[in-house]
C-alpha cells in the first residue's frame, strides 16, 4: 500500500485523527509540563487548539487540499490557547499557506509545507527556545525534506518524519536544562508527536482508540444578525449603520500605481468603521465592514481595482423592522447601549474578587482565565469587540497568555496594543499608570514601564513530585514563587506565605497588597497581617478577597 498523491478529503481525515489522538493523550502531555512551574496545562491548550482546527475542517471538507488547509489554519488561529497552542497554530498556518493553491500534493509538497510551517512558527516567537515543540517540528521537517528527495510515497515520508520527531523529542532534555533536571521530555513536542502519529495511522488505514473532539468555540464571524441580538440594543445606538460587503478584483494598472499590502489595506479601512474582515489572495480582496459612510469605503477599494459582488444593508432599518416583528422583546441591557469610548482596557484574571478589583481600577472587560485555563485568541477578539473602544489595551497577566493576546491584536488591527504583564500585580500596576487623556503609543510605554515597579509573590501547590532550580518539591507542597521563580516549599500555606514575604520584603518596600484565594480564611489573613505589622511597621498593607482558585495568596510589593 502506498499514497503518492494526497487530496483534501484524505488530509481532512488525517487532521481529525491527529486531533483525536492528541485529545486521547492530553493528560499525558499535561503531566509532562513542569516548566516554569508544575501546573500541567500544555496538553489541555494544544488539545483545545487542534480541536478548534479540526472542527473548522469538518465544516469545510473539500477535495481541494488547499481549501482544507485554509480551514485548518483559520480554526487553529481562532482556537489557539497558551504558548503551545499558538505555536501549533503557526506551524499549520505556514503549512497551509504553502499548499493553499494546490488541489493535491505530493511527498515533496508535503515535506516543504512542513518546512514552511516551521519558518512561520519561528518568526512568531520573539525568543525561540530550543528543546521545545519548535525544535521537534524543525528536526522532523528537515528530515522530511531530505527523505522526499528520493521518496514519493507519502506513507514512507510520514513514517520517517514521525521517527525523527520522536528522536528529536528524546533529545529535548539535552537542550533544555529544566527538562533534564526533572527527567521528562518537552510536553509541547510530545503533543506534536501525538498529532503526527494520528496522521500516519490514517494514511496506513489503522485505527486509534479515540474520543471525538469536543469544542465550545463559536465561529469568528456570524454573518446573520439574529433577532435576539437586535432586541438587546437600541436602534439609535448603532454607530456604524451600514453592513457593507464587496470584493475588489485587482487591476494591473491600479495595483502598479498603488501596490497592494493586505496589512496596510486592513489598517486604513479600519478608520471607516468596525467589524472589519479582510481576506485577500493574488487576484481578489474580500471585505466585510460596518460603516457609516459606505461610499467612502467603496471609493477606497477602487484604488486597487474594480468592485464586484457589492452588498450594502441599512442595519438601522433592519433593526427597526425586527423589533417591530417581535411582540415581546427584552429590555436593552445597559452594557449593549454604551457609547464608543476612546480607550478600553482588557485584562485576564481568575477569581471573582480579582475581576471586581480590576474593574474598580479601570478595566472595561475581564476575561476569565489564568495559569491552567488560558483564554483563546477568539475569546480575546470577542472582548476587543465588546469593549467598543477606539483604542484597546490588553493585559494578559500570565506569560502563557501573551502569545494569544498578541495574535488577537494582530487580527484585530493597529488600534490594539498588548502590554506584556505576567502577573496580576503587574496588571494592576499597569492600569494604575494608565493616562486616559494620552494616546495609545504613549500609554503603551507608560504601562510597560509600570511593570517594573512591582514585585510579585505567589503561594500555590504542586501537582506532582519534582525538583526545579535545586528546590525539592513534593506533591501537594505549597510553593513560594517570587517573580516567577520557585524559592521555597512548605507543607503549611501560612508558613510558606510568611517565609516568602520575609524573603521578598526589604527596606524599600512601601506598599504590600495581599490578594487571598478561596482556600484561605479571614483568620489566616489576619494572622499574616499581624505578623507583617510587627516585622514591617512602616509598610502600608492592603487586603482583598480575590476568591481565586489554585493560588492561596498573591502578593504585590511596591
Amino acid at each position: 500500500m502506498s499514497v503518492k498523491v494526497l487530496n483534501g478529503k484524505r488530509f481532512a481525515q488525517m487532521i481529525i485523527l491527529g486531533a483525536n489522538h492528541l485529545s486521547n493523550n492530553a493528560k499525558i502531555v499535561d503531566a509532562l509540563n513542569v516548566f516554569p512551574v508544575p501546573d500541567g496545562d500544555t496538553g489541555t491548550n494544544m488539545n483545545l487548539s487542534i480541536t478548534s482546527g479540526a472542527k473548522e475542517v469538518k465544516n469545510n471538507v473539500s477535495e481541494h487540499i488547499g481549501k482544507v488547509g485554509s480551514a485548518l489554519a483559520k480554526g487553529l488561529l481562532m482556537g489557539a490557547r497558551g504558548n503551545s497552542g499558538v505555536i501549533l497554530s503557526q506551524l499549520f498556518r505556514g503549512f497551509s499557506k504553502h499548499i493553499e493553491t494546490k488541489e493535491t500534493i505530493t511527498s515533496k509538497d508535503f515535506a516543504h509545507a512542513l518546512e514552511a510551517g516551521v519558518q512561520t512558527a519561528y518568526k512568531a516567537v520573539m525568543k525561540p527556545v530550543e528543546g521545545t515543540i519548535l525544535t521537534v517540528a524543525k528536526d522532523a521537517a528537515k528530515k522530511a525534506v531530505e527523505v522526499a528527495k528520493n521518496e514519493d510515497d507519502i506513507i514512507v515520508l510520514m513514517e520517517e518524519t514521525l521517527k525523527e520527531a520522536n528522536a528529536s523529542l528524546k533529545r529535548t532534555p539535552d537542550l533544555l536544562p529544566v527538562l533534564k533536571e526533572v527527567g521528562v521530555v518537552d510536553s509541547g513536542g510530545q503533543g506534536l508527536v501525538y498529532i503526527y502519529e494520528g496522521f500516519l495511522a490514517e494514511l496506513k488505514g489503522e485505527s486509534i482508540e479515540n474520543i471525538a473532539p469536543k469544542t465550545s468555540m463559536n465561529e469568528l464571524v456570524n454573518a446573520e444578525h439574529h433577532k435576539s441580538v437586535h432586541s438587546a440594543i437600541n436602534t439609535e445606538d448603532i454607530e456604524f449603520g451600514y453592513c457593507t460587503e464587496f470584493m475588489v478584483k485587482f487591476e494591473d494598472d491600479k495595483v502598479k500605481e498603488t501596490p497592494f499590502s493586505e496589512e496596510k489595506f486592513r489598517n486604513e479601512l479600519s478608520q471607516f468603521g468596525d467589524s472589519l474582515l479582510v481576506i485577500a489572495d493574488e487576484e481578489i480582496v474580500k471585505v466585510h465592514i460596518h460603516a457609516e459612510h459606505p461610499g467612502d469605503v467603496l471609493t477606497y477599494g477602487q484604488k486597487y481595482g474594480s468592485l464586484i459582488n457589492m452588498k450594502i444593508e441599512n442595519m438601522r432599518e433592519q433593526h427597526s423592522n425586527l423589533l417591530f416583528e417581535e411582540d415581546n422583546y427584552p429590555v436593552a441591557k445597559p452594557e449593549m447601549n454604551k457609547k464608543r469610548e476612546k480607550f478600553g482596557i482588557i485584562t485576564v484574571a481568575m477569581g471573582e474578587g480579582i475581576a471586581e478589583l480590576f474593574k474598580s481600577i479601570g478595566a472595561k472587560a475581564v476575561i476569565e482565565g489564568g495559569q491552567t485555563m488560558n483564554p483563546s485568541t477568539e475569546d480575546i477578539l470577542k472582548a476587543i469587540e465588546e469593549v467598543n473602544a477606539d483604542n484597546v489595551i490588553i493585559l494578559p497577566n500570565n506569560s502563557n497568555i501573551i502569545m494569544a493576546a498578541k495574535q488577537a491584536a494582530e487580527v484585530a488591527g493597529s488600534h490594539v496594543a498588548v502590554v506584556e504583564s505576567k502577573s496580576v500585580p503587574q496588571g494592576m500596576a499597569a492600569i494604575l499608570a494608565f493616562n486616559p487623556t494620552g494616546e495609545l503609543v504613549e500609554n503603551e510605554e507608560i504601562m510597560k514601564e509600570a511593570l517594573q515597579t512591582v514585585k510579585t509573590g505567589q503561594i500555590t501547590f504542586a501537582v506532582r513530585d519534582t525538583n526545579i532550580d535545586g528546590v525539592e518539591i513534593q506533591k501537594d507542597d505549597f510553593m513560594g514563587i517570587a517573580d516567577g521563580k520557585i524559592v521555597l516549599t512548605n507543607k503549611d500555606k501560612k508558613e510558606a506565605a510568611s517565609k516568602l514575604l520575609s524573603e521578598m520584603m526589604d527596606e524599600d518596600s512601601e506598599i504590600l497588597t495581599i490578594i487571598y484565594g478561596e482556600d484561605v480564611t479571614e483568620e489566616d489573613v489576619q494572622h499574616l497581617v499581624n505578623e507583617l505589622e510587627d516585622a514591617f511597621p512602616d509598610v502600608e498593607v492592603e487586603v482583598h478577597n480575590g476568591k481565586q482558585p489554585l493560588y492561596s495568596f498573591i502578593f504585590s510589593i511596591e
